[in-house]
């Protein structure tokens, strides 16, 4: 496989959510086995969505996925832990790339040369790949998480601050997996003492 092939797509899923982990994904492709269909993950049905992801794990040269838990987001904040979870991400591949694509305008600290591209979810193939991965492995632990906390509804938000969310969070308070950083979790905690 020429070198020029080896390059990965990186990209996260939840740096907005109040809850839960941040997540990212590497994938490189395999030009032998092109994958159709791909794209920005928040444009796809989640049908869709967990379709393509057995397709990516199926027929990518490699691929894998980062992760930076709460109390992470809550030491470092999110970007850095973001940043983080690229990091992961790209050193748990069993092929290392020559050159990383990131969506987004930046890049993780990593051992091979990275470019940061803006929108790169919906026009660069391994980074839109890389944000299906992310996407259905955040959603199936949000889903999971909702097993754990059914209160608080993260199969339905996954997280993300919608009215029914922060009204559980006011009602019940914040649980182990809610981000103490983030100003509405915050608030409910200081709404509870």
């Amino acid at each position: 496989m020429a070198d020029s092939f080896l390059i990965a797509g990186v990209d996260e899923v939840g740096r907005g959510p109040l809850a839960g982990p941040v997540l990212a994904a590497a994938v490189i492709l395999n030009p032998a086995h092109p994958i159709a269909g791909l794209a920005d993950s928040k444009a796809l049905s989640e049908t869709r969505r967990e379709r393509l992801a057995e397709d990516i794990r199926a027929h990518a040269l490699a691929w894998a996925l980062g992760r930076a838990e709460v109390a992470e987001i809550d030491r470092i904040n999110i970007l850095q832990a973001t940043l983080l979870a690229m990091q992961r991400a790209v050193a748990q591949l069993h092929i290392q790339p020559v050159q990383v694509l990131v969506d987004g305008n930046r890049c993780p600290v990593l051992h091979c040369p990275c470019t940061a591209i803006v929108k790169g979810d919906a026009t660069v193939p391994a980074i839109s790949a890389a944000s299906i991965l992310a996407k259905v492995a955040r959603d199936a632990e949000l889903c999971a998480l909702d097993q754990r906390y059914p209160e608080y509804g993260f199969a339905q938000h996954k997280g993300y601050p919608t009215a029914a969310h922060r009204a559980a969070l006011q009602r019940f308070g914040p649980c182990a997996e809610h981000r103490r950083s983030f100003a509405p979790v915050a608030a409910a905690l200081a709404n509870r003492s």
